[in-house]
């Protein structure tokens, strides 16, 4: 029953993720993430550019400039900034990390990352599992 319960929470705070992602100015790719622990969140990021820059996310080719962070950046930057730790929390994030993120994931403390869709990599994932962060994707969001 207990597991149960833990997938539905999973499945609302991933849902919550992808709402996030909504407010990214990225065409390309929106990308969500919400970090909770214990039963709270704690904090949140979408991807997209620094704070104060212009928000635009790519090229005139389409390709993603180089300083637009990842969701999961900019949540564990603003947990940073915050009273907060990241220490045995839990990242929701609407698209598996990169490695760049992954080790910014795993040198926060987090411990488990719950995702909804695979990013092009997924080296970031199997740094993670390697490191003993649990890893969970749940590709079924239900009725939404």
């Amino acid at each position: 029953m207990k597991k149960e319960k833990q997938r539905r929470y999973d499945i609302t705070y991933l849902r919550m993720a992808r709402e996030w992602s909504k407010l990214s100015y990225c065409r390309r790719k929106q990308v969500g993430a919400l970090i909770v622990k214990d039963g709270m969140i704690i904090s949140d990021g979408y991807n997209g550019t620094p704070s104060g820059m212009e928000n635009v996310c790519e090229d005139q080719n389409g390709k993603t400039k180089w300083y637009v962070l990842h969701a999961e950046a900019n949540a564990i930057t603003k947990l940073a900034r915050s009273t907060q730790s990241g220490q045995g929390a839990t990242l929701y994030v609407t698209v598996s990390p990169c490695r760049e993120c992954s080790k910014l994931i795993f040198q926060s403390g987090i411990k488990r990352v719950v995702y909804y869709e695979d990013y092009k990599d997924d080296s970031g994932l199997e740094f993670l599992r390697n490191a003993g962060v649990e890893v969970d994707k749940i590709d079924d969001l239900g009725n939404s």
